[in-house]
């Protein structure tokens, strides 16, 4: 007897919500892909497992929600993308996007066709539906086995931007199938464009018209813009949708692009709220989704249904990566990588389930079947690569290297000069803040920027900094500096922590913390960047002469007159940048740059030359 009416929609709802939040927990615990545990639970909590959550209950209303989860999920993967980081990968993402997707559609449609012995109707739907790969799988994945930037930028460029194309290539294949007409044919044909460009022109004029009401600070009253982009982008989805029917997926992934890249005053914030969103509808999606397929559809493909996600892995995807990597500057092991992952996420899930629903209601048989074999490729694909991931990154030396690469805790002006001292000697810089001025400042100078609370156990996993070499506090509460450091020491095993002595904390407390003082004197980062926000500081660039060796206190012995007067931020030597600490010497040849308060900047000047230094550059504004 059941307690519950678990027919009830809002009911069963509500208790996928919960599954999927609950699975995310206990996939994060585990070190996990969050989507396997999503499957589970989902395969586990259906019709064929405890029978408590039954999508078919939902009716109609399952496809309305689909439709607007998968607005706001490729919303926020098109918001995480950053341009000039495609740019940089454009030759091989495009081809990845175009070419992969032709090869792909024709591995998976010759597949199903000769494995399983599939009318060419079925297998061109099916493989149109496995183009996708999807950002909501990728991103962990290479977020969690820390690979190379570049990999990282390609995989989830390939990611995000083959959502809407799939799903556009696959809508038009599903037409053709029911209305199967030369005339159709060729309309469809040019229907996939058509879609495209009026979804993502849309998309750019809307992101556009977003970004100037966020930014101006009248407009969009201050603790709405989150709702409010919200709102906005399933109001673009939709009417994009309308105009031209399935062009809102494309739609929404160019207005996240250009929000993304345009450096509004709440873009931080905005993606902080639209990541915990999508959070919460990926697990919703895959709970429902994976709950509605039944076991037995699955277990019907046999071994066939097997043999064709093996070729998709094996065969399919190495196919594709050989010929849209030609030309490229990646090595063998990089495409070799590639070829490797390419796990199937949400927005496959989500066509296959509307492909059912369309074909049943067409009267035409084989939707199920094709829903079960999407299903098993996400499953296998995540299963497989993405358990498998960290392993093959390893064999192939295609990890970020452990120890490399700066944590800086505070986005402000001072740590901003400090940041490019550091990336001008080829170091990686992360900015840690949860001011959103800053961090839109950090990110207009292309910085990497993780906007959230560091001493949240989340910001600090988003920000990776278990591979970084060094950890650095200065932001203007010394208590939060050095709280930072210490967790981050217990939690990471960082081998160098770093930050300012600026009030009440001892060089012993520091000391204590087996961390450095950074820039080896007392240092009032609010005053410092307030200067140099008002420009009467600025850097200067110096060169050692002596000789001898010289500790700091001997090379830079600062007299009482010019107290505040200056800050001495990193050193230069035979090419390697690194923060001035209370345990920086320096030796002939050293290179330091100097932030210097222009009240003062004539007597620093001469007393810098006094202490054994020369002026490369006098002022670098």
């Amino acid at each position: 007897m059941e307690i519950f009416n678990l027919s009830n929609p809002s009911l069963i709802i509500a208790l996928a919500l919960i599954s999927g939040l609950v699975a995310q927990t206990i996939a994060q615990h585990l070190r996990i892909p969050g989507i396997i545990a999503f499957l589970i639970a989902g395969a586990l909590l259906g019709p064929d497992g405890l029978g408590i959550i039954r999508p078919e209950a939902l009716g109609s209303a399952l496809s309305a929600l689909v439709g607007y989860a998968v607005a706001v999920i490729l919303f926020e993967g098109g918001m995480n993308l950053n341009i000039k980081r495609l740019q940089r990968e454009s030759h091989t993402i495009q081809r990845l996007i175009t070419l992969g997707s032709l090869i792909t559609m024709l591995g998976g449609t010759t597949a199903a066709r000769y494995i399983l012995g599939w009318s060419w109707e079925l297998a061109v739907l099916f493989g149109a539906l496995i183009i996708v790969t999807g950002p909501t799988v990728i991103s962990p994945i290479v977020r969690r086995i820390k690979l190379n930037r570049n990999l990282h930028t390609i995989l989830e460029g390939e990611g995000v931007l083959i959502d809407p194309i799939g799903a556009i290539v696959a809508v038009v294949a599903l037409e053709i199938v029911l209305y199967p007409t030369a005339a159709h044919f060729f309309t469809g044909l040019m229907g996939i464009l058509l879609k495209l460009f009026i979804g993502a022109a849309l998309g750019v004029i809307g992101g556009y018209l977003l970004a100037l009401l966020l930014r101006r600070h009248t407009l969009i009253p201050e603790g709405l813009e989150n709702v409010f982009t919200l709102a906005f982008v399933l109001a673009l989805f939709h009417i994009s949708n309308a105009l031209q029917a399935e062009s809102g997926i494309a739609s929404v992934t160019a207005a996240g692009l250009v929000i993304g890249n345009v450096h509004t005053r709440t873009l931080s914030d905005l993606k902080e709220f639209k990541e915990g969103l999508t959070v919460m509808l990926i697990g919703l999606l895959f709970v429902l989704l994976a709950a509605d397929v039944r076991f037995s559809e699955i277990q019907a493909l046999g071994r066939p249904g097997i043999l064709v996600c093996l070729a998709l892995m094996f065969v399919v995807r190495p196919v594709g990566i050989f010929f849209c990597t030609l030309g490229s500057t990646l090595e063998l092991r990089e495409r070799a990588f590639l070829a490797w992952l390419a796990p199937r996420g949400i927005v496959a899930a989500a066509v296959a389930s509307f492909f059912a629903q369309q074909l049943e209601g067409a009267g035409i048989s084989g939707g199920d079947k094709i829903r079960a074999l999407v299903f098993l490729v996400i499953a296998l694909t995540v299963f497989v690569q993405g358990l498998s991931g960290g392993f093959v990154a390893r064999l192939l030396a295609v990890r970020r290297k452990s120890n490399t690469g700066y944590a800086i805790l505070g986005a402000n002006e001072l740590g901003r000069v400090l940041g490019r001292a550091l990336r001008d000697g080829g170091e990686e810089v992360t900015f840690l803040d949860a001011s959103t001025d800053a961090t839109r400042e950090a990110m207009e100078e292309d910085f990497r920027v993780v906007f959230g609370n560091a001493l949240e156990e989340r910001t600090r996993q988003r920000a990776g900094l278990d591979s970084v070499a060094a950890c650095i506090g200065m932001t203007q509460n010394e208590e939060v500096n050095l709280l930072f450091i210490r967790r981050v020491r217990e939690e990471f095993k960082i081998p160098r922590m770093l930050t300012v002595l600026e009030g009440h904390i001892t060089e012993k407390i520091i000391g204590e913390s087996r961390a450095t003082i950074l820039f080896g004197i007392r240092t009032d980062v609010d005053l410092w960047s307030l200067r140099l926000r008002r420009d009467i500081a600025s850097e200067s660039l110096w060169r050692f002469t002596r000789d001898e060796e010289r500790t700091l206190s001997e090379a830079l012995d600062l007299p009482k007159n010019l107290t505040n007067s200056y800050v001495p931020v990193a050193v230069k030597r035979s090419n390697k940048v690194t923060p001035v600490d209370d345990g920086t010497s320096f030796e002939n040849g050293d290179e330091l740059t100097l932030v210097v308060f222009h009240e003062k900047r004539d007597e620093v000047n001469t007393w810098m030359v006094e202490q054994g230094w020369e002026p490369i550059q006098p002022d670098v504004q």
